[in-house]
This record gives C-alpha cells, structure tokens and sequence, in this order.
C-alpha cells in the first residue's frame, strides 16, 4: 500500500514538472513570437541600409561573392526582373512581385521574406523559419532549465515538509496502538491538525459510544444474574420442601410450586434469548416486504385461546390494509409481546383491541387494554431492561424484558413505540415509515 507520503509526493512532482513543461511550451510561442518581432525588424533595418542609388547587373562570368550564412539571404532585382544582387551563389528566391513580408516554401523549408522597393529595384531580404524557431527554442530551454533543476530541492523540500506534517498521525496511531478494550478514554487532539481533528472526534465518538456498550452489557449481565438468582434459589427452596415433605398432598403442592417456578425460569431465558438474537448485528435477518394485516391477524389467533380461557374479548377492529418492509420472525416477537403484556395485565371480562390504521407516511398499529395501565411516574423507564412498574411488581412476576424487546425490534425497523394511559386503560401504539 503506497503511503500518503509517497503519494503527495508523487503527484506534486507530476503536477510541478507539468506545470514547468507547459510553462516552457509558452515560453517557446511566446520567444518565438518575440523572436518574429524582433527579425522582422532587423530585415526592415537591413533594406533601409542599403543605398539608394542603383545597382549595377551581376556579371555572370565573375561572380566573387561569398557564400553568406543560411540565416539571411538578400535579393536585388530590378523593375525589368532582372536579379542585379543575390548573396547566396547557389540558391535564389522566387521573384515576388507583393512588397511587405511573407512567407514561402524554398528549398523544401519556409522562408520569412521581407521586400521593398528602393527607386527602379526591388530588395528581398529573406530568412529561413527553422533559424528562428532555433532561436526561440534555446530561449525556452535556457529559462526553463533552472525551474527543471529545482524539483528535486522541490521533492526533497516537500518529502520533509509532508512528514513533519504526517508526525501528529503517527504520535496518534501509536497512542491508539497502545490502546486495549479496558482504556477507552478519548485521544487527545488538542495539537493536532485541523484536517485530522475530524478523524480523531469521529474516533472519540466511537470509543465513547464502544463503552457505553460495554458499560451496558456489563449492565444487563449483571442484571440477568440477579434477576435468574431469585427464580433459581426459589427453586432449590421448593425441591428442599418437596423432599421433606411427609404427606403426598404437601409433596403434590411442593412440586406444583417447583413447576411454576421452572416456568418463570424458563420465560425469563427465552426472554433473555430473545433479546440477545435481537441485538444489532447479533444475527443476518432477512427483510423483505410484509403483510401486517395478515400477520397481526395470526398473531391474534395465537392468543385467542389463552383469551377466551380468562373470558377476555381480544380482537382486530380496525384492519386498514398495509404492507411494511421488515423482518417477519422480529415483527411477530414484536407483537407477541404487546399483546402477551395485555393479555397479563387485563383483568377477566376485560377487552383488548388490536386496531391497523394509516397516517401521512405511516402504518400504525394500536394494541388497547382496559387494565389498570402503567402509573405515569414509570412510563419514561418501562423500555428499560429488567425494569417492572410499581404495580406490576405488586401484581405479576414478568421479567421485565418484554418492552425492552419491543422497543429493541422497533429501532431495528426504523419505528416508534409509545405507551399512553387513557381512561379505559392502556394503549401502546408501533408507528412504521412508508
């Protein structure tokens, strides 16, 4: 894995020579265009030099002049076309009949040509583009070289500037390395850079919110020892009085008692392991979409006999139709609990509704007893593992989990739950986004 180093590092070194490379490249049009300017005018200069009066024609069997350099070529002919003047023996220029600059093909090259008129003869002054683009190209190269001879002061000035700026990461990784599960205290960013505070507050928060799981599963294990102590010693207490009894009438009563006792003892594990595979990220539960309709319709059938054994009207009244995405087994655990809640606080003769409506982007589902519903002291508490009100305390033997699992299992489907006393007793409505 290349390292931030490496990779500043890199790229910068990519981006500067770019930015040299472009920067030469204008450089050269720039020079080469100065470079036009300044010939143009030296070809200007030479014409304005030459005398006015006129020259006299080349005599063809003595020709004694030298052979100039290929940077300027210099051509006199006169009003009639005659080339009277050319500085170059072996090469001559068209006859061009336009006055002014141009530009030609000579000699498989492009020639700038410069002429005017001087009284009856015309004056060519020419110059091969390739000598100017030369000129053009040193001139670039010469001030470029010096910024290309920077980069490496560059890489080696941004190599130690990027790692002293990469030192606060290293002094924090090494501390976070030095870290165990017990030593969850926030890192200290006060000296650290402002582009990795965010990092270091985001790992903060997640060390904050790691030991608040902690602390709440340390929590919840020792509440689940005490809650299973009180069931177990009463369990041993009931098979002591079981062995001891003398007659078969106690010893009938003594195993009735132990019985019961093992069914709040097994409730309380079911419940215990309810809890846990509903934890997040305890198990891959599939979601898909669901009727709730039909599933509060079977989740009452479930019940319907334990309801007609206390003579209790437990039904659906209300059944808008809606489908929710969720979870089917968390959502039948869900409900089971509310109404199982219901069915144990609702006193014989008593009436449980069940009631499916819809909101502005909602489904709602209402589970309305006629008990003595929940004092409102301990409403903000009753989610609350292992937590009973007091008057469930006085009356039955829950194990103060059924509430926490449903409000566990409504998060997890991204809804609400809410408990409200009326006068007819209590009403928990679930609430589900559509």
């Amino acid at each position: 894995m290349r390292s931030i180093r490496s990779n500043l590092l890199l790229w910068l070194a990519v981006g500067l020579t770019a930015a040299i490379l472009l920067a030469g490249v204008g450089l050269y049009f720039q020079a080469r265009s100065e470079a036009n300017e300044l010939f143009d005018y030296q070809m200007k200069q030479i014409v304005a030099s030459l005398p006015r009066q006129a020259f006299s024609p080349i005599d063809s069997d003595h020709d004694t002049v030298p052979d100039l350099s290929d940077d300027i070529m210099i051509q006199i002919w006169d009003n009639t076309g005659v080339v009277i003047y050319h500085s170059h023996t072996r090469s001559r220029l068209p006859l061009q009949a336009e006055l002014g600059f141009a530009d030609i093909l000579q000699n498989n090259a492009i020639w700038r040509v410069y002429s005017a008129q001087i009284g009856n003869t015309v004056v060519q002054v020419a110059q091969p583009q390739r000598a100017r683009q030369i000129i053009a190209a040193q001139m670039a190269i010469k001030t470029v070289s010096p910024l290309l001879l920077l980069i490496p002061l560059m890489g080696l000035l941004i190599w130690l500037v990027i790692g002293r700026g990469l030192a606060p990461i290293k002094r924090a990784a090494a501390e976070v390395q030095t870290r165990d599960f017990h030593s969850l205290a926030a890192i200290e960013d006060g000296g650290l850079p402002q582009e990795i505070q965010p990092l270091t507050q985001a790992l903060n928060d997640l060390l904050a919110r790691l030991g608040g799981a902690i602390n709440a599963q340390r929590a919840f294990v020792a509440d689940a020892a005490h809650e299973l102590r009180t069931p177990l010693t009463a369990l041993r207490l009931q098979v002591q009085l079981a062995e001891r009894a003398t007659t078969d009438d106690d010893r009938q009563a003594s195993f009735s008692d132990l019985k019961r006792g093992l069914e709040r003892a097994t409730h309380l594990l079911n419940q215990l392991l309810t809890l846990a595979r509903q934890e997040p990220g305890a198990f891959q539960q599939a979601v898909i979409e669901s009727d709730l309709t039909a599933l509060m319709q079977s989740v009452v059938g479930d019940f319907s006999t334990s309801a007609v054994a206390r003579n209790i009207d437990l039904g659906i009244t209300t059944a808008t139709q809606a489908n929710i995405v969720g979870n089917v087994d968390a959502l039948r655990v869900l409900f089971n609990n509310l109404i199982d809640n219901a069915l144990c606080h609702t006193p014989e003769h008593g009436v449980i509704d069940v009631s499916i409506t819809t909101g502005v982007g909602e489904v709602i589902v209402t589970v309305r007893d006629s008990g003595p519903g929940i004092p409102e002291a301990d409403l903000p508490r009753v989610f609350d593992r292992f937590y009973r009100a007091s008057s469930a305390q006085r009356q039955f033997h829950g194990s103060g989990l059924g509430l926490a699992i449903v409000k566990q299992i409504a998060d997890a489907h991204h809804a609400t739950v809410s408990l409200r006393n009326d006068k007819n007793g209590l009403s928990a409505s679930v609430r589900f986004a559509v």
